[in-house]
């Protein structure tokens, strides 16, 4: 009954702005988000995937330069190259070193070394605070 009512009450706020693909071909699934793509990414991960799948045609295919990559988004060789190899690690782009292919969603979103290492860091930072924590008292 309350899904009803959501959709009941569900309405159109800017009728004349409806959204439509008109020329280019952008979408996101929305399991991007619910199944943990999303939080799997770094900002510059993010940033680059979100700019791939905005330039990209139905195919998912984008031919953008390294350098102008860089310049739009305001990114170093070393944060492209290392957004650019994350996304490729975890399996969400392609790249033959001149197109990009931005992929189907896999099952799952896939657990890398650096983001292991990430929260491997952020689980001892929380021991040693909490350690340190209770030995102030």
């Amino acid at each position: 009954m309350l899904s009803a009512m959501r959709k009941a009450a569900k309405k159109i706020l800017e009728p004349n702005r409806l959204r439509h693909i008109d020329g280019g071909f952008s979408f996101i699934p929305h399991r991007f988000l619910t199944d943990g793509f999303l939080a799997s990414l770094t900002q510059t991960e993010l940033l680059l995937y979100l700019f791939l799948v905005l330039v990209s045609d139905r195919y998912g295919l984008s031919f953008y330069s390294y350098d102008s990559i860089c310049s739009l988004l305001q990114l170093s060789a070393d944060d492209y190259m290392e957004a650019r190899d994350g996304l490729m690690e975890k399996d969400l782009i392609a790249f033959d070193g001149i197109i990009f292919q931005v992929l189907e969603l896999p099952q799952r979103p896939r657990q890398t070394v650096a983001l292991e290492r990430r929260r491997s860091q952020i689980a001892n930072l929380i021991r040693q605070s909490l350690g340190e924590g209770q030995g102030g008292r």
